[in-house]
C-alpha cells in the first residue's frame, strides 16, 4: 500500500535531456562570427606571429561551431523534427563541413566559406525556433 502512495500518478516526456532553454543555436553562431572576425584581422595584417596565432585561434573556434551544431543535432533535435524538415540532416552536415578541414574554416582562410557557414547556420538557426514554437 505504501508503494502505491509514491508510485507516479502522471507519466510524462520529454523531447531531450535537460530543459530546451540550454539549447540555442546562438552559441554556434558566435564562434562562427569569431572565425570571420579573425579571418578579417588574419588578412588585414602581415606580422606573422599575428598571423599564426590567428589560425590556431580560428581552427578551435571552428571546432567549437562542430561541437555546438553536434550537439543540436544529437541531443536537441528528435525524429518528428527531422521528419517535419527532411533537409535538417543535410544543412547540418553541411555546416559542421564547413567549419571543418578539406576546404572548411578549418582549414581555409577564405572568409566566403565563413559567410557560408553563417548562412548554414541560420538555416538551422530558422528550424530551431520553428521548433520551439510547437
Amino acid at each position: 500500500m505504501f508503494a502505491n502512495l509514491l508510485r507516479p500518478k502522471t507519466t510524462v516526456s520529454a523531447h531531450c535531456d535537460l530543459p530546451c532553454g540550454v539549447y540555442d543555436p546562438a552559441q554556434a553562431r558566435i564562434e562562427a562570427e569569431s572565425v570571420k572576425a579573425i579571418l578579417e584581422k588574419y588578412h588585414a595584417n602581415e606580422d606573422p606571429a599575428f598571423r599564426a596565432r590567428a589560425l590556431i585561434i580560428k581552427e578551435q573556434r571552428s571546432n567549437l561551431v562542430k561541437e555546438h551544431l553536434w550537439v543540436l543535432w544529437t541531443d536537441y533535435f528528435k525524429p518528428p523534427h527531422f521528419e517535419k524538415y527532411p533537409q535538417l540532416h543535410t544543412l547540418i552536415n553541411e555546416a559542421t563541413k564547413l567549419a571543418g578541414g578539406g576546404g572548411g574554416t578549418k582549414s581555409s582562410t577564405d572568409v566566403a566559406t565563413a559567410d557560408q557557414l553563417l548562412a548554414k547556420i541560420q538555416e538551422i538557426s530558422d528550424i530551431f525556433w520553428e521548433t520551439k514554437k510547437a
